[in-house]
């Protein structure tokens, strides 16, 4: 098999609920989306997406990606797309890092190898170890009376997993996360999200503020790993490594110095699913918890998302999200779809959607 051609998209996502604030002063109501499609000689056709969040929050955007993309796409050609050791190969050679960019080719192949081999995406990430998964929903940072509401909102819906986003004043930040722990239950897991907004001593002092409240778990606080280690080392409260994670090296650092005992894994972050996979299982060997989602998307991040979590053993999986809930527009008829607070990957082949390509318009190019 060979691939003959590559198509490039875009589509731009807004919020489901209005405006998504984050530290820092970040706020985000739509972002601009890059799908992809792999075409082999055959017929046969796999879809990836990736879609930053925003220009300042990682070191990827939109337009870089669609230039990346540009770049090492015309390598690609005649490449077998069941061989991903080849695609990343072609994609390396002809461009360094850039693993956001590469993210939606590799799991574009993904679901092109399912589909050649008349399976699901699942079953190739090692197989379907559990039907339903827990999924979180992200609360935008405002008053900590505003964020008890979207909880509330948000828990009558059926969701118990909680990120609250934090990173402003300190003191403040500490009576967000009493507000939030205090109005749920003992089913309700909590996450303070910082999105690396405080700088060591702020951190420290919101630290302090949260220590001793149940079901909360501090995520991401600094910029830097050392200022993290630095933070776990003064606070029981258990922790969540997300922006620095980034390739295996970071991961193991994290756990052997920064004592995380969560990692949220974006697939996109790190490269695409083939290295998903790895950090994934290494997670599990060590007895650290994941987190699989993206940095952001629709209908196809949600079902790369439900694949990977599906195939993660039960003890591993921390949560995930299923980026679609969080998007007015869907390109794969909304699929998968969640309920209840849960989500599951599709059973069909390949990613198991899909996608409506009527609704992309025209490519923004193609490669042949």
């Amino acid at each position: 098999m060979k691939i003959q051609g590559i198509d490039v998209y875009s589509i731009d996502l807004t919020y489901v609920h209005g405006t998504y604030v984050m530290s820092g002063g970040r706020e985000i109501n739509s972002l601009s989306s890059t799908l992809v499609c792999v075409s082999a000689q055959n017929g046969l056709q796999g879809w990836g997406e990736v879609c930053p969040l925003g220009t300042n929050y990682l070191p990827a955007h939109a337009d870089g990606a669609r230039a990346a993309l540009a770049l090492f796409c015309p390598a690609l050609i005649g490449v077998d797309p069941t061989n991903l050791a080849a695609v990343h190969a072609a994609m390396d050679f002809r461009l360094a890092g850039h693993a956001y960019a590469k993210s939606p080719i590799d799991v574009a192949c993904w679901d092109l190898t399912a589909r050649a081999f008349g399976t699901d995406v699942c079953t190739l990430l090692g197989g379907r170890r559990q039907a339903r998964f827990p999924l979180y929903t992200a609360v935008p940072l405002g008053s900590p009376a505003a964020m008890q509401d979207f909880v509330l909102a948000r828990r009558a819906e059926g969701i118990h997993r909680f990120q609250l986003k934090v990173g402003g004043d300190p003191t403040v930040d500490g009576r967000r996360a009493r507000h939030i722990v205090e109005a749920t239950g003992d089913d309700d897991l909590v996450i303070a999200d910082a999105n690396c907004g405080w700088r060591l001593n702020d951190a420290l002092i919101a630290a302090r503020a949260m220590e001793g409240l149940p079901r909360l778990y501090l995520e991401q606080p600094c910029p830097t790993l050392e200022e993290c280690i630095e933070v776990r080392r003064h606070t029981s409260l258990p922790m969540v490594y997300d922006e620095l994670i980034v390739d295996l090296p970071t991961l193991l650092r994290a756990i052997r110095e920064g004592g995380a005992g969560a990692i949220n894994l974006k697939v996109s972050r790190v490269g695409g699913l083939t290295k998903a996979r790895l950090m994934r299982d290494v997670c599990a060997e060590l007895g650290v918890q994941v987190t699989i989602e993206d940095t952001w998307g629709g209908d196809i991040v949600a079902a790369t998302s439900a694949h990977l979590a599906a195939s993660t053993d039960e003890r591993c999986l921390f949560t995930v999200s299923f980026m679609n809930d969080w998007t007015n527009e869907h390109v794969a008829g909304y699929q998968p779809r969640s309920a209840g607070g849960f989500g599951s990957a599709p059973t069909g082949a390949g990613l198991g959607i899909e996608v409506d390509i009527g609704q992309l318009g025209q490519p923004l190019f193609s490669v042949r």
